[in-house]
């Protein structure tokens, strides 16, 4: 049986085979393509043929390897990466003048550079390598993992648990796996490293916190109240229960609610902005390290364009406000449908709650609020891990209905449209507890009720700001313990079952055909196709995951001081997870060039303003410092009395509580037959956490001086936390004057090498470049000279360069080498023995 390569039309293109004698650079490839062994003369194998003579006719060395699967190594031309350099050389480069000079050009650049050309090759079918493997031509493409110098030493250096609390070495990173990798370990990295100074105040202020657990007086009334009475929880069979019952609950709660959570609040707000421009200074530093400060994305994207064909024509900007509406109309509903969402896990606490109330277990009847808490907060947590694949896909499919222009500006779209779908999943139950719960019920005797039958839940005298806290506390835990675990472990098997499964047998051989020994590239191929597939979102995940925990660490940290805390556990284990995954898991990651982390900085921005906002509405709404400081300087006894011998929040708790006659309770509430033996006789009325009057149920004077206050704090808490915020972008400048000056240095630089190229040589004219014609310029002090003919462009394209006394530049002699012999270069003018 004839060899498949011996019937593609390659003999007139660069073909290799198995080459024993090939140099070591000669035995590198690119990229390797992974293919079924299809039936000869089937559709896939005519496709498969026709996408590689594509590659042929562009120059591309190509390798076959069959084993169970048939493996094609790909290399690139060297006139490819010409190209690529002369297009996007820096003008002042005298390097690149030189026709002559070999340059080496990045491994990340050339696996950058033949990843688009394949990307982007087009077959006669009008095919590319995307639908190819959507039809099963291919299975896989990927870069390879080289036994090279930097590997080995990120191996051993940096992708170990061992060096967890060591530095990583972006430099390497970036020579691996390129710049958008390097800068996502370089934020993350900073971004931890900052995060412990966080965490360290949070937990100061949680420990400071416990050491005041037992001397509040808001505890202290709450423990001691043994003859208030307050109204059940439920409107079947609920028994009436005391205030004291729920002692420990109320000391837990002013271990979070206290004066160290305000200030703790408005330090966030303030970190987050200080972390945000110090991250701006510490990138600029660094890309200016990398030269790609003023790297420009839309021109690389063009000049690979123009590589793999020179016909190509950019694709125009549009928009279109039909496409637009309709985008933003199906945003809305997928935003309504996770709404719902968390509307449903309001209705399984209340459902819960009521069942739990009138259990047989007294454990379960006492803490029917939490139970129902700490299991709602789990149920929030799965599906938070479903609609994460559900955002994914609905994200996807508004992106292709946009249709952007450029990868990067589908990149940029999908971001915004994944994190808005992504906050809602996360935060809207959150949202619910900290701005909600407790506030839309109604009072005894006129409950909010869902299908007319369940009635919502309450607040805790001392305060909703526990139940924020275990929400927050347990599905930050779950995330950085179940998903980390998982994200491990599932590439870890999935490596470990794929390497130890048989190696297929030998493929008989043909009469005549003679047996060869095993090339040494088929190794190393199936190594790194065991490995774990990498695709465009392998690096966006890690980006979204830590986002979103920035979110959970800025957004809500009043209620939960310890979130940074966690965060910076976490980070300092998914650092070297992440390491692990890229080096020893998964396959080559494509490299990206970037100069900056994108539209995540936007994202982050716009995260920090969402933080000021949310922890001013948590201190105002849902913690209870507004109430209990209007009470202390209104109407506790130091302000009514003039008392000094007594603590002010005195009678806080009874202030607090409102009154409810049993006997308007709604008809069909059915009180408990054994009431407790707490009393004696019958119970005539209960407590209510609620500012309301004691006849018609209608507000007291006191709820509006408490809402007026509520209102007053958060104005101003924004507004304060906010002019911080734009203080310290302005204190910290986003760019380091270092860089600055070496920038302006640069500038001046080329400017004096430009200057160069225009003096004159042979006459005292200046040459000047005008469109398409190069003229003569005489400065005014020469005007008497005697001026030589004007030096026209159009002459110099028709062979008239040694009669004129012209020479090609040598810049142009590399573009005239490196685009064939239909370029016309520029000319200047041949010095003057």
């Amino acid at each position: 049986m004839q060899d498949e390569i011996l019937l593609t039309p390659w003999r007139n293109f660069p073909f290799e085979d198995s080459d024993p004698f090939a140099s070591a650079d000669e035995e590198k490839w690119d990229f390797v393509l992974v293919s079924d062994i299809h039936e000869v003369g089937s559709v896939k194998e005519i496709k498969r043929k026709k996408f590689l003579d594509e590659l042929s006719k562009k120059g591309f060395t190509i390798k076959k390897i069959e084993d169970k699967k048939l493996f094609y190594g790909v290399r690139a031309p060297k006139h490819i990466f010409r190209k690529y350099q002369w297009l996007l050389r820096n003008p002042q480069d005298s390097q690149l003048q030189d026709s002559d000079a070999r340059h080496d050009i990045p491994v990340t650049t050339r696996i950058r550079i033949v990843n688009f050309i394949l990307q982007n090759t087009v077959t006669p079918d009008l095919e590319k390598l995307h639908d190819l493997k959507k039809k099963n031509v291919f299975e896989a493409m990927f870069p390879l993992h080289e036994k090279e110098e930097v590997r080995e030493f990120l191996k051993e250096k940096w992708a170990r648990w061992r060096d967890i609390f060591c530095q990583q070495p972006i430099e390497k990173i970036r020579c691996y796996f390129g710049e958008k990798v390097a800068l996502y370990f370089a934020w993350l990295g900073w971004y931890t490293y900052l995060l412990g100074f966080a965490a360290m105040i949070g937990l100061v202020v949680f420990v400071a916190g416990i050491t005041v657990f037992n001397s509040s007086q808001v505890s202290k009334e709450i423990c001691e109240a043994n003859n208030t009475i307050m109204c059940p929880l439920c409107d079947q069979k609920c028994p009436f229960w005391l205030l004291s019952d729920t002692c420990t609950y109320a000391r837990v709660t002013h271990m979070i609610d206290n004066e160290g959570t305000v200030l703790f609040a408005m330090f966030m707000a303030i970190w987050a902005t200080v972390f945000l421009e110090l991250w701006k200074r510490q990138r600029a530093t660094v890309v200016t390290n990398w030269d790609l400060y003023r790297w420009d994305e839309d021109e690389e994207e063009l000049a690979l364009e123009l590589i793999n064909n020179l016909q190509h024509e950019p694709r125009r900007y549009q928009h279109s406000y039909l496409r637009s509406t309709i985008v933003l109309i199906l945003v809305l509903v997928m935003i309504a449908v996770l709404i719902g969402i968390a509307h449903a896990l309001v209705i399984y606490r209340v459902v819960v709650t009521a069942l739990f109330t009138q259990s047989d277990s007294e454990f379960f009847r006492e803490q029917a609020n939490t139970v129902a808490v700490m299991t709602g907060a789990v149920l929030h947590y799965l599906t938070i891990v479903i609609m994460t694949k559900v955002n994914r896909r609905v994200a996807l499919f508004l992106c292709d209905l946009e249709k952007p222009r450029t990868f990067s500006q589908r990149e940029n779209n999908f971001t915004i449209k994944i994190f808005i779908f992504q906050f809602f999943t996360n935060f809207s139950s959150l949202i619910y507890i900290a701005f909600f719960l407790g506030r839309i019920n109604g009072h005894p005797g006129n409950y909010v009720r869902i299908a007319g039958k369940w009635r919502l839940e309450e607040c805790h005298p001392s305060g909703c700001i526990t139940d924020l806290f275990i929400q927050m506390a347990i599905i930050m835990m779950l995330k950085q313990t179940i998903s980390n675990v998982m994200e491990y472990l599932i590439p870890w098997i999935g490596h470990k079952i794929r390497t130890r499964q048989k190696r297929p047998k030998k493929r008989n051989m043909v009469l005549g055909e003679e047996e060869e020994p095993e090339d040494p590239c088929k190794k190393q191929w199936l190594s790194n196709y065991q490995l774990n597939e990498v695709n465009i979102f392998s690096l966006f995940d890690e980006f979204l995951e830590m986002v979103i925990q920035y979110s959970f660490t800025t957004i809500f940290v009043a209620a939960f001081p310890l979130a940074p805390l966690l965060a910076f556990c976490n980070n300092l284990f998914e650092i070297r997870l992440d390491a692990i995954k890229m080096m020893r898991l998964r396959r080559r990651m494509v490299p990206r060039k970037a100069n900056d982390i994108g539209i995540w900085l936007q994202v982050l921005e716009a995260i920090g303003i969402l933080a000021v906002i949310g922890n001013g509405l948590v201190i105002a709404i849902t913690s209870d410092f507004i109430p209990v400081q209007v009470y202390k300087y209104t109407y506790s006894p130091c302000m009514t009395e003039n008392s000094t011998t007594v603590d002010c929040l005195t009678g806080y708790i009874n202030h607090s509580l409102s009154v409810f006659h049993v006997q308007d309770f709604e008809p069909h509430t059915k009180l408990a037959e054994n009431q407790t033996d707490f009393v004696s006789g019958k119970i005539t009325e209960c407590r209510y956490r609620d500012y309301r009057n004691a006849d018609d149920y209608s507000y007291t004077v006191q709820f509006w001086h408490v809402f007026a206050a509520r209102l007053a704090f958060l104005i101003l808490f924004e507004h304060v936390a906010l002019c911080v915020k734009l203080i310290a972008a302005w204190y910290v400048p986003d760019v380091p004057q270092s860089v600055k000056n070496h920038v302006l240095d640069e500038k001046h630089s080329n400017l004096r090498k430009e200057l160069r190229w225009v003096m004159p040589q042979k006459v005292p004219g200046v040459a000047v470049l005008r469109g398409s014609m190069v003229s003569s310029w005489t400065p005014g002090w020469l005007q008497d000279q005697p001026t030589p003919e004007p030096h026209g462009w159009a002459p110099c394209l028709h062979g008239h360069r040694e009669a004129r006394g012209y020479e090609p530049l040598p810049s142009a002699k590399l573009l005239h080498h490196t685009f064939g012999g239909s370029f016309s270069p520029a000319f200047s003018p041949a010095p003057v023995a």
